[in-house]
């Protein structure tokens, strides 16, 4: 079976970025089906290497990279200057694709970012299609009402009826509005953010 980059990238970060939504908790994950790192090299037994501090840092800061859908100039901008990681942390979670991620509307951030780009999802009733869009407290997120008769939106309303969003965020899962009604509180995060910031202050 040929895995595609995305899952060679978590294979290779040897964590679950569920990059691949749905597929990522399902028996044809890549990271069940070879939980080792991609290459000729990757399943070998023997005593690992162990990372520099350098390669640790790289690691952590492809990981947020990854999971945001981040490119290189995006990361450096985010973590310029002496910004504290709360505040970073908060600034990637209030994103749009990943509010309509984190509202169950979209299996993941990809996913998300998809959709906002195609004009599927609305703020305050006006058609955004920027996926980086920042979204302060008091915005609704609705689906536009000409999507939803698409056959990917067709099971949403059952597949909300057992879904809890975080508790920053609220959601009306009959009528698909979801609204940023605090600042995000991210609970175990699986993120590293000060290894990240000292990767940039190089």
């Amino acid at each position: 079976m040929v895995f595609r980059p995305i899952e060679k990238r978590e294979r290779a970060l040897g964590v679950k970025l569920f990059l691949k939504a749905t597929r990522c908790v399902s028996p044809k994950c890549a990271m069940i089906r070879r939980p080792y790192k991609p290459g000729i090299h990757g399943n070998k037994k023997g005593r690992k290497k162990m990372a520099s501090e350098y390669g640790r840092q790289l690691q952590e800061k492809q990981k947020v990279q990854f999971s945001y859908g981040l490119n290189n100039r995006q990361m450096r901008k985010l973590f310029r200057g002496k910004k504290e990681t709360e505040k970073i942390m908060k600034f990637l979670e209030k994103r749009l694709d990943n509010i309509v991620f984190r509202l169950g509307f979209a299996d993941s951030r990809s996913i998300g970012r998809q959709f906002i780009s195609h004009g599927h999802f609305l703020v305050d009733g006006k058609k955004v299609s920027i996926p980086s869009y920042r979204v302060e407290i008091g915005e609704k997120i609705s689906l536009n009402p000409n999507s939803r008769k698409l056959k990917i939106f067709d099971n949403l309303e059952l597949k909300l009826k057992k879904f809890e969003p975080p508790k920053w965020l609220k959601l009306n899962k009959e009528k698909l509005i979801g609204e940023l009604v605090n600042e995000p509180q991210e609970e175990n995060s699986p993120f590293d953010l000060n290894s990240v910031a000292e990767y940039y202050s190089r």
